[in-house]
């Protein structure tokens, strides 16, 4: 306690150097704490990404190339799902909902999904959350269109605007449906997921837009307007991917099973939370590296610590002599200095983290709304409180190298007046 009170009266004489230290210490640990919660959000918001659907069907190809095109919007689907296949399918036994998706076509650079209203009631998002309107409502006319957060702030659409889809998925479309303009009838609330980056259609609508189309182009001497393409047929013949939920968990692997081994076409059946875990394995790398640099900060500020006090003991070498010279022991010395730096330890750490779950708090709403990232404000983990508690020890031993030093000062050398 002697010591400890000594320590504490010595770094009152030296407040303001003592503050900086602190506030040092401080910052890098909310930099350590901010990375930790930012890659745990980042993490979980991209396991989020879709949920409550028990299985994504496509044509056979790899689990997260269909994982990519169908939820992500990036590539291509290497073939198409038959209607009947896709019909067949959904009426199983163990299926309680499906979704069709048709996509291929784009629009400024975002995606075109071609898909029913139900899909609206059954995509999910961080576990329970579902897509609401921040204005308008879900398309109902042929030729209505609802756009993503993203889609509406990029291009500055509101409801009511008038848009033109373009064949292909190129950012610049020198081919385009403009004989038949779509009217947006809804945009999206922000969900931080692809989903703000889409352009959304009814199945009915891809089909529209392409009845005079044939590879690629429009079929030469056929003309059909919006008006005379309401009176057609319109069931889709072909869709890219479906949602699948079932009416029990159980019977995933099985009906999984089922669809890869049917027989009318190529299919394959994936689980979105294990395509998931396997793409972030791949992405995931930024993490480590965001890990890496945290650390760094951090072992910036024990070096600075140790520096601080290292820079003082010139200015000090009367007051160690005086404490030797009175009876204080080899130790006392290692103890004070090694005190001073844990006590900073401990204060930067205490300060540290306060800021960090303060600067969540005011920050965390925003953040969810700008980029769709949910940071969640939960108490410290044992992982954290045991790295905080290393990073205390770590600015103790710290504090040895100039309390050895201090202890070497002889009594006659701290005794000396320099002139």
């Amino acid at each position: 306690m002697i010591v400890l009170r000594l320590a504490l009266q010595s770094l009152a004489n030296r407040w303001v150097t003592a503050l900086l230290t602190v506030l040092a210490i401080a910052f890098s640990i909310m930099l350590l704490l901010s990375v930790e919660k930012v890659r745990t959000g980042a993490r979980q918001s991209f396991a989020d990404t879709i949920s409550g659907t028990d299985l994504i069907v496509g044509a056979r190809t790899g689990s997260l190339q269909l994982l990519l095109y169908s939820i992500f919007r990036i590539g291509n689907a290497t073939n198409n799902i038959t209607w009947a296949s896709y019909d067949e399918i959904r009426r199983q036994p163990e299926v309680a909902w499906a979704v069709p998706l048709s996509l291929g076509d784009s629009h400024r650079g975002f995606r075109v999904l071609g898909t029913t209203p139900e899909y609206f009631d059954r995509y999910r998002y961080r576990r329970t959350s579902t897509l609401k309107f921040a204005d308008g409502r879900r398309f109902e006319d042929l030729f209505d269109a609802v756009v993503g957060a993203e889609v509406a702030a990029s291009l500055g659409y509101k409801v009511g605007d008038r848009i033109v889809i373009a064949h292909g998925l190129g950012s610049v479309s020198f081919v385009e449906h403009d004989d038949k303009p779509f009217r947006i009838s809804g945009v999206l609330a922000r969900t931080g997921t692809p989903v703000d980056r889409t352009v959304h259609v009814s199945l009915e609508a891809i089909e529209a837009i392409h009845v005079d189309w044939q590879g690629g182009g429009r079929i030469p001497g056929q003309s059909v307007t919006a008006e005379e393409v309401r009176q057609l047929d319109l069931k889709p013949k072909a869709i890219t991917a479906a949602l699948i939920g079932l009416n029990s968990r159980l019977a995933t692997f099985r009906l999984q099973r089922a669809i890869n081994d049917y027989p009318r076409e190529a299919l394959i059946a994936i689980i979105p939370g294990a395509a998931l875990q396997e793409l972030w394995s791949l992405v995931g790398i930024a993490e480590t590296a965001l890990s890496v640099v945290s650390w760094m900060v951090v072992a910036t500020a024990l070096l600075g610590l140790t520096t601080m006090i290292l820079t003082t003991l010139n200015e000090r070498r009367r007051e160690m002599a005086i404490l030797r010279a009175v009876g204080a022991r080899p130790g006392t010395v290692l103890g004070l200095l090694s005190a001073e730096a844990g006590v900073l330890s401990l204060a930067g750490v205490i300060l540290g983290a306060g800021l960090t779950y303060a600067g969540l708090w005011l920050a965390r709403p925003a953040i969810d709304r700008m980029y769709g990232l949910h940071l969640a404000i939960d108490p410290p983990t044992w992982g954290e409180i045991g790295t905080l508690a290393a990073i205390v020890v770590a600015g103790v031993l710290a504090g040895l190298v100039p309390a050895v030093r201090a202890y070497r000062l002889s009594l006659a050398d701290g005794m000396t007046v320099r002139v």
